[in-house]
């Protein structure tokens, strides 16, 4: 049988190993100057315009951008159910309350519309996820948060030089985070960078994030040990000369998908949308467990199904509210390798199965 086609694979390279060991022999190994270089070039080369701050995982990035905007206990902010359990968990992470609304069919991301309905009285803000590397509607989120007199939060952990309009993906909001851990479109080995739009903000995340500290032994606020290591740091400024051939492999991965896949539904890209393809997601509206199984069993062909369970029916959240398209998706989308590590045979081994399959009804 043909090797096995992984659903996603790290790509770390001998320049990668070589920053490691420049920063082991340095031996200063906590947040330093490998830290603070990376957090002035992701902005740079992803044109954010504003500041960022490195921390030591996405999630922290998130809870921490939160925090550092004043989401407190008895606050709502609004968020998509269909994403990873890290978009709600940092809203709870802060005492206040995650309310789920629906998605959009086209994008994965949350709906405007449904946004506007689970407006209440204590929302302070809305949170869209820039799902599977595809832009959030972020005009017209941004015109129901003005709308309303509600902060926008992104989490852009999946999104890394996506843009709409020509604006990129993490320059909309109050703060938006990047994942850095190994299966994203870049990594420092595990990590995320906040990009902050306020002075203020910025501050309180290198508070939080250094155990309220900006001057050592002087905490200002009850803290977090959120920092990233100068080892990631130097991981991540390595990456980030490489992310741009990365991102421009995947999008000619996805063409020749969109091109070729018969009898599944291919990921629409909105106009003025640019999707970077952290995942390629079709739909298959019947037997989508039995189609990934098929794909592996038959074709050594690896896929994710993110996410099969909804934020709002996981246990710490257990809500009752209907969210059609969000179930749907659940149950419909499964994800095929995009990696830039992918062939050209490796390519037409995964159009040939998937359109054997889909032909075949399995």
């Amino acid at each position: 049988m043909n090797d096995f086609i992984p659903p996603a694979k790290p790509l770390i390279g001998d320049e990668e190993r070589a920053a490691v060991d420049r920063v082991l022999r340095s031996g200063m190994l906590a947040q330093g100057p490998e830290v603070a270089a990376f957090e002035q070039e992701f902005a740079e080369h992803f044109g954010l315009g504003r500041a960022c701050v490195a921390v030591n995982s996405g999630t922290s990035g998130q809870h921490l951008g939160l925090l550092s905007s004043g989401v407190k206990t008895g606050d709502e902010v609004i968020v998509p159910s269909f994403t990873f359990a890290a978009t709600a968990n940092s809203v709870a992470l802060t005492g206040a309350t995650p309310v789920f609304a629906d998605i959009d069919a086209d994008d994965f991301c949350l709906s405007p519309a449904a946004v506007e309905a689970a407006v209440t009285e204590r929302t302070v803000g809305i949170m869209p996820v820039h799902l599977y590397g595809h832009p959030a509607k972020m005009d017209a989120l941004g015109a129901v948060a003005e709308k309303n007199g509600l902060k926008v939060f992104e989490d852009a952990a999946q999104a890394h030089g996506a843009s709409l309009n020509g604006t990129p993906v993490g320059a909309f909001g109050t703060f938006a985070m990047f994942s850095l851990y190994p299966t994203k479109n870049m990594t420092s080995g595990e990590g995320g960078m906040v990009s902050v739009e306020d002075a203020e903000v910025e501050r309180l995340m290198r508070l939080y994030r250094n155990q309220g500290m900006e001057k050592q032994y002087h905490n200002e606020v009850v803290g977090l040990n959120n920092r990233m290591t100068d080892i990631h740091a130097a991981i991540g400024r390595v990456q980030l000369t490489k992310v741009g051939a990365w991102t421009a492999q995947r999008q000619a991965n996805a063409a020749f998908y969109d091109a070729n896949l018969e009898g599944v539904t291919v990921p629409p890209v909105a106009d003025g949308a640019v999707h970077v393809y952290h995942q390629y997601t079709i739909r298959v509206p019947e037997g989508r467990d039995a189609f990934s199984a098929a794909l592996r069993e038959r074709f050594n062909v690896g896929s994710g199904m993110f996410y099969p369970v909804p934020n709002h029916r996981l246990a710490p959240f257990q809500v009752q509210v209907d969210l059609p398209e969000t179930e749907r998706a659940a149950a419909e989308c499964l994800s095929l390798p995009v990696h830039p590590s992918l062939s050209q045979g490796d390519l037409e081994r995964v159009v040939e199965a998937v359109n054997t399959l889909a032909k075949a009804g399995a």
